[in-house]
């Protein structure tokens, strides 16, 4: 241990300064702490808000879905099946057909996203299937009488069960139906089934129906809207997008499970950084904690660092005594606060201390994930706080002259 980090130590164990003093340095410590255990916390929190996001789109979005660059449908279906069958990272890709349609049912009306599939592939691309708590995901078309599969809030609003009838009203050919009365596309339909995804907006918004009745509902003879990809792991999403992408050419478009929902994960992303910002300034409060003990050291040390430079002490090495106590004490500060907000997450994971409402959210407590990143950007952020507070009161100390530090001693 070089003597620079020895007197440091010293100073920050000395119990002969002024009993303010150490007030001081423990307030610091203390606040470092809160900030870091705070900052350790809440970005846990909004991982795990995250993370049940991401796993309940994922569940019923693809990874990747591809679609015309121009255009709303997509033709050559089955050569862009084929390029991207070849991707190693595929698991599964099936085409769809959605677009919104009217559904009418027991007197009532609403307008939804309906989504043409193939029921014996869908779960290889989406997990809704599994999702299926009333009836089957299988539409069993019948002439006069196609399946759908409704999501339960929807089927909850329109009154609808398992084999009840309903209709489903194109919008194709509306204009010229108003023009020249001519007949609607009305499509009969039977309830097959009832999915719930945890998800409200999709539950309420999306009926789902072969691909074949999506075709007549849409008027989409041979094409298709896009094709929706499954891969082996989520992780190469952005990876196989770009291959795809450079395979496929520009005239489609290949987005990833982030794409289709980069406001909302946008909004998310803002709200951490504001929420590391915000909390950061809990650590820079105590830094100026931190910057005012060390300044009263200095004034009180005075003589002692008037000994040291006349003992052949330098500059850089009175520099570097002070700017290691600052750090020793952030460094306390940080490792405090990260067992700390460590324990406190594992105590929400193991016993879901802060639980919630299960009749309103999908998950029985509030969702903590611990990622080792934000301990090391927390660590680095306390650290280059407290870096910068000892700076001046250390520089303060290494510009006293021996002579002035000691005349009246």
């Amino acid at each position: 241990m070089s003597f620079e980090r020895f007197i440091a130590a010293r100073l920050v164990r000395s119990k002969r300064q002024i009993r303010f003093i150490n007030i001081i340095m423990l307030v610091s410590v203390i606040g470092i702490t809160v900030g870091v255990a705070a900052l350790i916390i809440v970005l846990s929190v909004f991982n795990g808000f995250n993370s049940v996001v991401t796993r309940v789109l994922v569940g019923f979005d693809p990874h990747l879905r591809i679609e015309a660059a121009s255009g709303p449908s997509l033709a050559a279906t089955d050569e862009v099946l084929d390029v991207v069958r070849r991707d190693p990272h595929v698991a599964a890709a099936a085409p769809y057909i959605a677009g919104k349609a009217l559904m009418v049912a027991n007197r009532m009306h609403r307008v939804v996203m309906v989504k043409g599939v193939v029921d014996s592939t869908i779960d290889g691309v989406s997990g809704v299937k599994q999702r299926t708590v009333l009836g089957a995901f299988a539409f069993e078309d019948a002439p006069g009488a196609s399946g759908v599969v409704l999501g339960q809030t929807l089927a909850d609003r329109m009154g609808t069960m398992v084999d009840a009838q309903l209709a489903i009203l194109s919008p194709v050919g509306v204009d010229a139906m108003m023009v020249q009365l001519s007949d609607p596309i009305i499509r009969s339909c039977t309830v097959r089934g009832i999915y719930d995804s945890n998800n409200k907006d999709y539950d309420a918004h999306y009926a789902f129906v072969s691909l074949e009745t999506a075709r007549e509902i849409f008027q989409m003879s041979g094409t298709v809207s896009g094709i929706d990809v499954r891969l082996h792991t989520i992780r190469v999403s952005d990876e196989t997008r770009d291959d795809l992408q450079a395979a496929l050419g520009s005239a489609y478009r290949v987005s990833t499970w982030f794409d289709l929902h980069k406001d909302l994960y946008s909004v998310m992303q803002i709200e951490r950084w504001t929420a590391y910002i915000i909390l950061c300034l809990i650590v820079g409060v105590a830094s100026f904690n931190v910057l005012g003990s060390l300044t009263m050291g200095v004034i009180e040390k005075r003589r002692d660092i008037g000994v040291l430079k006349a003992l052949g002490a330098t500059r850089s090495s009175i520099l570097r005594i002070f700017m290691v106590e600052g750090l020793l004490v952030g460094t306390l500060g940080t490792a405090l606060g990260s067992i700390l907000g460590l324990f406190v997450c594992y105590l929400q994971i193991r016993f879901g201390l802060f639980p919630l409402d299960p009749t309103v959210y999908i998950i029985p407590a509030i969702p903590v994930e611990v990622r080792w990143t934000d301990f090391i950007a927390v660590a680095g952020a306390s650290m280059l706080l407290s870096f910068l507070a000892s700076l001046y009161p250390a520089r303060r100390a290494a510009s006293l002259t021996p002579v002035q530090a000691i005349r009246w001693e």
